[in-house]
């Protein structure tokens, strides 16, 4: 099933050096109804939010080694992170970027386990349409966003592969079994400056050879271990609440642990928070962020690790859009030049950077295909497309 939401988002990219800037305009985010005191340094009376999950559609919020990014409406970006952003120095105002279009973003639910093939069979109709997309993972769900301008495009595209038109223009069932993906790529509204490609295997050969002309070579932080998790939510009726709250103790114990990661010196080493207002928080963060969190509050495994390889897409032009389905064609043997094995990934791209996810264990493999893949596609042409 896949569900459009009713938003108009904006995309906010913002280099780490100034994420202190905008740390109570993203806090606001997630604390909606927070007073605006006391989080530079974690004191300070915190006012619990009226509801729980998020009052916005959809929100994302991500930290990774390469930068600050942020999706939330253009109603959000302008009340919170304009100001902000006008308050800087001129030099510092230009490394700032939020997209002047807007996107809408599609709900995909499914509860199989092959993320890597979930990758290729939701961006690859896309990609092969020519329709630039931000995809992104939650413990629950995939988004996908798409330039509002594209929607009827992405419609016709999903049709064509198997995802059937329902009764309304919001809902769409795929004919064929899918399983669950966990992944999430950013791409710019730009069109392609080139026609784009007709197969998987001709959009690997021209990501890579994109990659290797760039000098952009997969980069591995070791001390980094990556821990994939959600918000509990406890549905008795009987659940303990706060008074003048609409949340549960529960509710507050996440709420608290959230800011404490994100007030973290200087900035967090790894996070990335999705917020909806039809689903718990989804985390995905690095392990060292885990004592921030009482032991209940969070769904899944605390001692099952991912590996994150990441792809510094600053150096790219704007105009350059996607590489998920290229590096997912690679891991997962979507092309001729397939591995025996495929490799079990999930992807994270924000605005300027990409990261395959693969578990500890097959990171040696995964970093083989990926560099291997470079070397094999030298001295192609071509713009990226998902």
């Amino acid at each position: 099933m896949i569900t459009f939401k009713d938003t108009q988002l904006a995309l906010i990219h913002i280099p780490l050096h100034l994420y202190r800037n905008f740390l109570q305009s993203i806090l606001q985010l997630v604390l909606p109804n927070a007073t605006r005191n006391g989080f530079e340094n974690g004191s300070g009376a915190v006012q619990p939010p009226k509801g729980w999950p998020c009052e916005h559609p959809f929100v994302n919020i991500s930290i990774t080694p390469v930068e600050c990014s942020i999706v939330c409406s253009r109603t959000l970006a302008c009340e919170l992170f304009v100001p902000v952003l006008n308050l800087l120095d001129e030099q510092s105002r230009n490394t700032v970027n939020i997209t002047t279009e807007d996107f809408v973003v599609m709900q995909v639910d499914g509860e199989g386990l092959d993320a890597g093939q979930r990758v290729l069979e939701l961006t690859s109709p896309l990609a092969l349409a020519g329709i630039p997309i931000f995809f992104i993972t939650t413990y629950f769900s995939d988004y996908i966003l798409v330039p509002l301008r594209h929607r009827t495009q992405v419609v016709q595209a999903l049709e064509e592969r198997g995802f059937q038109f329902e009764k309304d223009t919001s809902s769409y069932v795929n004919s064929f079994q899918h399983s669950r993906k966990h992944s999430a790529t950013s791409l710019e509204v730009q069109p392609p400056s080139t026609p784009p490609p007709t197969t998987i295997s001709e959009l690997q050969t021209r990501t890579f050879a994109t990659l290797k002309r760039r000098n952009i070579v997969p980069t591995v932080d070791a001390s980094i271990r990556l821990v994939q998790c959600a918000g509990r939510r406890d549905s008795s009726m009987n659940q303990s609440r706060n008074r003048n709250s609409m949340t549960t103790a529960a509710d507050d114990a996440l709420h608290l642990g959230l800011v404490k990661c994100l007030i973290t010196q200087p900035y967090p080493k790894f996070l990335s928070l999705t917020l909806t207002d039809t689903e718990s928080a989804a985390l995905l963060f690095d392990h060292t962020l885990l004592p921030h969190f009482a032991q209940d509050t969070l769904l899944g495994s605390r001692d099952e690790f991912l590996s994150p390889i990441t792809l510094d897409l600053r150096d790219l032009p704007v105009e350059s859009t996607g590489i998920v389905c290229g590096v997912a064609g690679r891991l997962v043997g979507g092309t001729t030049r397939q591995l025996d094995d495929a490799v079990e990934m999930s992807y994270l791209s924000t605005a300027r950077a990409g990261t395959v996810m693969v578990a500890e264990e097959e990171l040696e493999r995964a970093l083989g295909a990926l560099k291997g893949a470079g070397a094999e596609n030298g001295n192609g042409d071509g713009a990226l497309a998902t």
